[in-house]
């Protein structure tokens, strides 16, 4: 078998189709099931929102403002539709606090399917590595891999020695945590001369670049990533035609300019936004504070879902400049005020340890004296700060995702 279901190889259209047919249910559900959203979503139709031009009409929903909800309402803020009980298995805690539900449906975080695309089949023994306290990477993985048939060793973090011990005894095939402990593991059994019995790998929670990915493979070891979040679970995934991420089939994923609710044109740089369709936890629009890109066609393996480019940095480059702070938000405000305006970004840097800021403006017609005049005033008025403003050929701005770049040194 090739695929986890037969949906990873619908027709795009029909998947499409299928997704927002069922996406005003699910926004009933969250205005009625979560506070939150019942607050945030009052005055929308449900049933009125049934195309991606719609959804992109609905506030954006960040994680730094969803922590600060939270603690206003704990635990979660009023985003969720279950409380303590047997419908609320296990409750996660993640920096900040922030504080995340797992539900009891199998596979939660539908993550097995990320791990059936990285060759994990029934009858594996897993080396899950990762948190099983507070956080919840340890859970997801493990939930994951019992949805497939698998068993999985508890390792969690730390004590190398007696996991290699146990891996000696028990000889696990498959590993799961991330790659840097992988490659910690395998430095400590050449070591001690231990024989490390894995031939696949699934990792997450750093970058895994291709020199490291080389290197397992070098050792017999085939690992593939993925991209999750504890908020939405997965989010999308490695395939073995190492092209990309597939995104899961049970979301719908936007890019947006850094800042803003606004979807990017295909192609180009922005924010990661997901709505998911978990009956427990209905996030319409999250922001994961995440840069991506969507690729162009489908993949090679033949899953025909929308493919990202994988994690490219943080939007939030919110930054301080003279005690004020300045957020991409801002900056998009600015833009909107200019038409002409087609792109922009805003450097700060600091000559002669003085803040600085420019901001750098694609603009239909090259620019004229009155337009970065009027542009300047608008920056002054939003931020409450000087800004100078400089024009640039249409196309030199890289599409990086970058609304704010910070370029000062300090010596």
């Amino acid at each position: 078998m090739t695929f986890h279901d037969a949906r990873e190889t619908r027709d795009p259209e029909i998947r499409e189709r299928e997704l927002l047919a069922r996406l005003p249910a699910q926004i009933a559900h969250a205005r009625a099931a979560a506070p939150a959203f019942g607050r945030l979503l009052a005055d929308v139709d449900p049933d009125s929102v049934t195309s991606r031009a719609a959804l992109a009409t609905l506030p954006v929903i960040r994680k730094s403002e969803l922590l600060e909800l939270q603690k206003g309402a704990r635990p979660f803020g009023g985003f969720a539709a279950i409380g303590w009980g047997a419908a609320c298995r296990r409750v996660f805690a993640s920096p900040g606090p922030l504080y995340e539900p797992e539900g009891a449906r199998p596979d939660y975080y539908r993550l097995a399917r990320a791990l059936f695309a990285a060759g994990f089949r029934a009858g594996d023994l897993v080396h899950n590595t990762f948190s099983y306290h507070f956080t919840p990477a340890g859970s997801m993985m493990e939930t994951a891999a019992h949805a497939l048939g698998c068993t999985v060793f508890p390792a969690g973090v730390g004590q190398t020695e007696q996991q290699l011990a146990a891996i000696a005894d028990l000889r696990p095939n498959a590993y799961v945590g991330t790659p840097s402990f992988l490659r910690i593991l395998l430095d400590k059994a050449d070591e001690l001369g231990v024989a490390v019995s894995f031939t696949k790998a699934f990792v997450s929670g750093e970058a895994f670049p291709p020199s490291v990915r080389e290197a397992f493979a070098a050792r017999g070891i085939e690992a593939c990533q993925a991209y999750a979040t504890a908020d939405i679970g997965l989010i999308a995934y490695e395939t073995p035609a190492r092209e990309g991420m597939v995104a899961d089939e049970d979301i719908l994923l936007e890019i947006v300019r850094p800042g803003t609710g606004d979807p990017v044109e295909p192609g180009e740089v922005g924010e990661v936004v997901v709505t998911t369709f978990n009956p427990d936890y209905p996030l319409i629009r999250f922001g994961t504070g995440d840069l991506s890109a969507v690729l162009p066609g489908s993949s090679p393996c033949g899953r025909t879902n929308v493919r990202i480019k994988g994690w490219m940095g943080r939007a939030d480059q919110t930054t301080k400049v003279k005690g004020m702070f300045v957020h991409p938000g801002q900056i998009a405000q600015v833009v909107r005020r200019h038409p002409e305006v087609t792109r922009a970004r805003l450097v700060v840097d600091n000559p002669g340890l003085n803040d600085r800021m420019t901001l750098m403006c694609e603009a239909a017609g090259g620019g004229s004296e009155a337009l970065a005049s009027a542009i300047s005033a608008s920056i002054r008025e939003v931020t409450k700060l000087r800004g100078e403003v400089a024009f640039l050929p249409s196309g030199a701005l890289a599409n990086d995702g970058k609304v704010i770049d910070d370029l000062r040194v300090y010596q």
